[in-house]
């Protein structure tokens, strides 16, 4: 249980024939049909899909209010303009009605292939489907509804004092900082005023998914969300609730980063001494996207020449004289130059299948934090054909 830890909602997931054989829908509810309060934070890729659309409206009109959000995989409902979003209201008015309650209070998300119609003929029949089988221990299963390439279903419980946050995600390709190819969804039984929630979960994504950089592809239909049903009233603590909600967002980005398309090693990757905080992500996600520098962590090899030659072609400021390369701690170039340094204890740290590195840019006191992963045959095999 997972996404229904929280006290107050129920989900479902069942295979629809949106794909061959796999699940791939899901549907999460309050328990009551009541809309309760919601943050949420979207893609910011200009080309957005219609579910994000939609969404974004009923939120902005409603006051952050939501009772459920219905989603389907194996189709984006992207690039399909007008119709699409006319399919993306026929998926919230058939919510509605199998709940009974407002189409003015369900949430619509898709992710899957772009520029392909959904398939409305398998998934309207499915929808009251979904509505009679949900249930508190129904969240495994909206889990499995939810993925497309992932391999596995990522859920994650945190518990407070007198809260619980409960969530499940999916993700593993077309992976960049401002959101990624990822849905996540969260709950709890907290009541938290809207705008503290969604400063929050602003928060939680910036330290968490914003920082998960699978291949530098921002996608059309990112969406993380959060319902705020309150049954346990409000935090004692809204720090250790805050603290709570950055740590189950931390938890799946983690998990999102362990199935990523192909991966086989994972970098944390740690920038310091840039001018500012701003550059630093800059520089960071200019390292993180290098397919040379990707290349090399697939090697496991500690070729830090990659990563300061992709730190200097980023715009940014880098005093060479100034810099530094660490892997795992060990020091292996200093001022542009190498110098010596324990070649087996780095052999060691790189053969893991994670392994941290530093870049130290000698141009102040800015910093930034990127997971990022290798390049390998398995990403190619999995990106080479659309279906």
């Amino acid at each position: 249980m997972s996404v229904t830890a929280a006290e107050g909602f129920v989900a479902a997931g069942l295979h629809a024939g949106i794909k061959r054989a796999k699940p791939d829908m899901a549907l999460l509810a309050t328990e009551d049909r009541q809309p309760v309060t919601c943050a949420a934070v979207f893609t910011q890729n200009k080309f957005k899909a219609p579910p994000v659309q939609l969404d974004q409206a009923l939120l902005d009109a409603n006051g952050g209010k939501a009772a459920a959000v219905i989603v389907n995989s194996g189709n984006a409902n992207a690039g399909t303009g007008a119709a699409g979003y006319r399919d993306a209201q026929a998926m919230q008015m058939a919510a509605a009605q199998a709940l009974g309650t407002s189409s003015a209070h369900v949430l619509v998300c898709s992710t899957g292939i772009i520029g392909t119609p959904l398939p409305m003929d398998v998934i309207l029949p499915a929808v009251p489907k979904l509505a009679g089988a949900l249930s508190v221990a129904g969240g495994t299963q909206a889990a499995a509804g939810i993925l497309t390439t992932d391999h596995v279903a990522k859920e994650v419980v945190v518990r407070g004092e007198n809260w619980t946050i409960g969530g499940m995600a999916k993700g593993c390709g077309m992976i960049a900082p401002n959101m990624a190819t990822m849905l996540a969804f969260l709950t709890t039984d907290a009541d938290v005023p809207r705008e503290t929630l969604q400063a929050m979960l602003k928060a939680a994504s910036d330290t968490s998914f914003n920082t998960l950089n699978v291949d530098g592809a921002t996608s059309t239909n990112d969406t993380a969300m959060i319902f705020a049903g309150g049954r346990k009233g409000a935090p004692a603590d809204l720090d250790a609730f805050a603290r709570g909600l950055a740590e189950a967002c931390r938890d799946l980005t983690m998990k999102m980063a362990h199935d990523a398309e192909g991966m086989t090693r994972l970098a944390h990757l740690h920038v310091t001494g840039a001018a500012s905080d701003a550059e630093a992500r800059i520089a960071a996600k200019a390292i993180a996207e290098n397919n040379l520098v990707k290349c090399s962590w697939y090697g496991a090899d500690p070729y830090w020449g990659r990563l300061l030659a992709a730190a200097g072609s980023a715009g940014v400021a880098l005093e060479v004289e100034r810099s530094a390369v660490l892997y795992g701690g060990i020091k292996v170039a200093e001022g542009g130059v190498q110098v010596p340094h324990d070649a087996q204890a780095l052999t060691e740290h790189m053969l893991g299948t994670e392994f941290a590195i530093e870049v130290h840019l000698g141009a102040g006191t800015g910093e930034a934090r990127m997971i990022g992963v290798d390049l390998g045959p398995g990403y190619i095999k999995e990106n080479s054909v659309t279906s």
